[in-house]
């Protein structure tokens, strides 16, 4: 019978989102809002409730499968669906709401993909616990000090916990809200099962007292009904390892933490052997400790949010990849001559181009050339990218940041000049948004007209070369020997990762790029 059917309710506008944990087995009877299964976006983690009580007679999916509003995940039998209230197994939608129609769980909303940021404070929270709100509605405001997010909510319904509080630290991962989802304005049964479904905090407290640490038990990454399980076990989640996707803790790690296999679990995790461990096994000497007021006058300045992050991933990159720089030169003669005829035309539209974009689309032409500086390593695998996300360096009042410009290959000079000025402007006033600065490709870094004239970039990773150019200068030229003229030289200084890239490749990729910026038209061939 179809009414048999167990299937996934209303999510959202998610579709195809995967399966990460099933709680029961085929014969298992199971009563009205125990959880059948849980599934995981990339911002939610959301159970699935039993709609009514029954027996399990098969199950449709298993974890890993992608599932979405309407999918049939298990079939209840007929017995079980007879043992059902009365109510629940008539096939009338209008008899019926509460607990088909509208099906009511929790839902976890963490801290979506924010790039490379940790520990972003919480400066604003615009949700309190009772409030119904709708997908895409903001919950809480983050700020680092490259931008300010909102994070929105995955899903509609009724905000049932908040776990953040104003000045919190979260990352990408941590739980900042619980909705009760289903109905904006359940049935009473439907409230009911609300409660008889969410993690009492108060129900629990004999065993918060027993050492549960709250704050760590709320951070943990697992779902509603593995933490209801471990507060009626009494276990700390944030001592618990998980075996899961992405160390995401199950319903076994729980059970076999209770019976205390999570402390052998837990002495088997690896431990740091030195201030180097973790950046490519290299174990580093300690920094050195010294008292400099004792040598002379001193003043102390805290290193601004941005530089301390720039400092560990510039820190990993340069010991991780082998860095390589080859130096070469261009002959930008020409081109600076069309360049400030362009602004001459262009005057009127408010768009001034400098010489970044023309950069962006001769590094496109080469990267198409040579398609090995357009990749990454995974593991023992190159992967080569068949788009082109240019990224810049930018200089701001509170350390450098790297805008990416998306598909450099399908847009203007005048396009990517326009939008570099509005990413620069993003950039200084610190309101970058994370996918403005992810998913580049190649990156350039121009020290513009400051000075210099040939430096070593350090590779964006996971990109695998970077391109430094410095600023420009008058030089002579002689083609035979015996002639010469002055033509403006433009410093090329190019970082390769040289477990992908060989010396003779990288010489190549400069002499192309240089050639194509002596002359644009050969980006046509």
């Amino acid at each position: 019978m179809s009414n048999n059917d167990i299937k996934v309710p209303d999510i959202g506008d998610f579709k195809d989102v995967p399966v990460i944990e099933i709680f029961v087995e085929v014969g298992d009877t199971v009563k009205a809002e125990d959880p059948l299964v849980s599934l995981e976006s990339d911002k939610a983690t959301m159970d699935v409730p039993a709609p009514r009580g029954g027996v399990v007679k098969s199950i449709a999916v298993k974890v890993g499968d992608k599932v979405s509003e309407g999918s049939v995940i298990m079939r209840f039998d007929d017995a079980g669906a007879a043992g059902a209230p009365a109510e629940a197994a008539k096939p009338s939608v209008s008899a019926a709401p509460a607990a088909v129609s509208a099906p009511v769980g929790l839902a976890e909303v963490r801290v979506p993909d924010i790039g490379d940021f940790k520990d972003v404070p919480v400066i604003e929270i615009f949700v309190k616990v009772g409030d119904t709100v709708k997908a895409e509605d903001p919950l809480v405001s983050l700020e680092s000090d490259k931008a300010t997010m909102d994070v929105p909510a995955p899903l509609s319904g009724t905000v049932q916990e908040i776990r953040a509080k104003l000045g919190d630290k979260v990352s990408e991962g941590s739980v900042i809200i619980v909705l009760s989802t289903g109905a904006t304005t359940p049935a009473p049964a439907a409230a009911a099962a609300v409660a008889a479904s969410a993690p009492s905090v108060h129900a629990s407290a004999p065993a918060a007292s027993g050492g549960i640490d709250e704050a760590a038990f709320g951070l943990a990454y697992a779902g509603p009904a593995v933490r209801k399980l471990a507060r009626e076990l009494g276990v700390d989640l944030g001592k618990v390892k998980g075996t899961g996707d992405h160390g995401r803790i199950v319903q076994a790690d729980v059970e076999a933490y209770a019976k205390g296999g999570g402390k052998a679990a837990e002495s088997a995790a690896p431990k740091s052997s030195g201030a180097g461990a973790g950046v490519g096994g290299i174990d580093l000497l300690p920094w050195p400790k010294v008292d400099f007021a004792k040598f002379g006058p001193t003043e102390r300045k805290e290193l601004s949010r941005i530089k301390k992050i720039s400092a560990a991933n510039l820190h990993r990159n340069w010991v991780v990849i082998p860095h390589v720089t080859t130096h070469d030169e261009a002959d930008i003669t020409d081109l600076e001559q069309f360049r400030v005829q362009m602004n001459k035309e262009l005057e009127k539209s408010g768009v001034k181009v400098s010489m970044l974009p023309f950069m962006m689309k001769a590094a496109v032409a080469t990267l198409k050339k040579f398609p090995e500086f357009n990749a990454s390593l995974d593991g023992d695998a190159l992967v080569t990218k068949n788009y082109w996300h240019i990224g810049f360096a930018a200089d701001t009042p509170n350390g450098l940041v790297v805008p990416v410009i998306r598909d450099v290959d399908k847009k203007t000079i005048p396009e990517i000049a326009k939008e570099m000025s509005e990413l620069a402007k993003l950039a200084r006033d610190g309101k970058l948004k994370p996918d403005q600065m992810s998913g580049g490709t190649f990156t350039i870094s121009s020290l513009g007209g400051i000075g210099g004239i040939y430096f070593t970039p350090i590779i964006n990773a996971p990109e695998v070369a970077i391109m430094g150019v410095c600023k420009s200068y008058w030089k002579q030229h002689s083609s035979d020997g015996k002639t010469s003229s002055w033509r403006l030289t433009l410093p090329l200084s190019l970082s390769w990762d040289h477990r992908v890239i060989d010396g003779a490749a990288a010489a190549r990729f400069n002499v192309h790029f240089a050639n194509i910026l002596a002359d644009m038209r050969r980006i046509m061939f």
